[in-house]
């Protein structure tokens, strides 16, 4: 199945039955860029709107969790000031880390969303009701998410989504 991109939003019915947002970091949450300092200090750029979205999601009552395969301590302060949660970094295996949320939420794969960028999520794409990609995502994952966003990564993507999904359930 070929993914949609754009503003055509999920249905309204599926929109409802989502209970949780997973996100990834790099190249989801940022722009993907590794950015260091001269002492060495890797730093990440984060989008405001993107957190809005997030906020919104949140307080419509849709769980947001973060799955990274990489750690950093900016990921866990920028994910305390938005209110999530739940954060799992250092996944080697996104799906499995998934399996362990899902059964601390007591939900089940067809109440969750994804947003990803490269190939580590595509599992999660195959796994979920809605995969979603940003615009700038990897072709792999490109083709393996159920959508797409207009916006790349770190630029508003994960706004545009929750932007949709909001929408969609305001629809329902």
């Amino acid at each position: 199945m070929a993914a949609r991109r754009g503003s055509r939003l999920p249905s309204p019915a599926l929109a409802a039955r989502l209970r949780l947002l997973v996100l990834d970091v790099d190249g989801t949450l940022t722009d993907g860029a590794l950015y260091f300092g001269a002492d060495g200090e890797q730093l990440k750029v984060f989008h405001v709107r993107d957190g809005h979205g997030v906020k919104l999601l949140q307080a419509a009552g849709i769980t947001v969790a973060v799955i990274s395969g990489r750690k950093h301590a900016a990921v866990v302060r920028r994910c305390r000031d938005l209110g999530i949660r739940y954060v799992i970094q250092g996944a080697e295996d996104k799906s499995r880390a998934l399996d362990v949320l899902l059964a601390k939420l007591k939900l089940d794969v067809s109440q969750v969303a994804c947003i990803g960028d490269d190939t580590p999520d595509i599992a999660l794409f195959g796994r979920v009701a809605l995969g979603i990609a940003v615009a700038d995502a990897h072709p792999l994952a490109l083709a393996a998410a159920h959508r797409v966003t207009t916006l790349p990564g770190g630029r508003g993507a994960v706004r545009e989504a929750c932007d949709w999904l909001l929408d969609a359930r305001s629809r329902a």
